[in-house]
């Protein structure tokens, strides 16, 4: 059978795994605000568990008996703090999101760039750099092309 420490750390990590990827190959808004909540909620688990020990006890005196074997409250409460910090933090991700979405019409990071660098370029009255090396873009592709079906 496996371990519980082991199953426990390996569900941290597959957290912290997921969120990255989330973050890192996702090009919508909302996949990468829940990817960075993912990321938050596997470094959250890992940190508790860098103190868990099989057989430990609340740090509580019952009836003047000590525990022998206590959990350290520590990382208990600086969790709590990052997981009452994280979930103001994605509130605010959101609700950005949203305006972004209200302002833009996209939640697409590459059209809003696009769009953000379009518009300050106008604003300033200069052109967009560009490159004698940049790639062309690819024409559209149609649904239904001609001659197949």
């Amino acid at each position: 059978m496996m371990d519980t420490g082991l199953i426990l750390h390996t569900g941290a990590f597959g957290l912290i795994v997921i969120g990255i990827a989330g973050i890192v190959l996702s090009s919508h808004l909302i996949r990468i605000i829940f990817g960075i909540a993912l990321l938050e909620a596997g470094a959250n688990l890992l940190l508790l568990l860098a103190t868990w020990h099989e057989g430990t006890s609340a740090p509580i005196i019952v009836d003047g008996h000590i525990p022998a074997v206590m959990a350290d409250p520590v990382p208990q409460a600086l969790v709590l703090t990052a997981i009452v910090i994280g979930v103001g933090i994605l509130a605010l991700a959101l609700s950005l999101a949203l305006r972004i979405q209200q302002a833009w019409g996209t939640l697409d990071i590459r059209e809003i760039r696009q769009r953000m660098e379009e518009e300050i370029a106008d604003t300033a009255g200069v052109d967009l750099p560009s490159s004698p090396h940049a790639p062309k873009p690819f024409p559209p592709v149609a649904a239904k092309q001609e001659g197949r079906s």
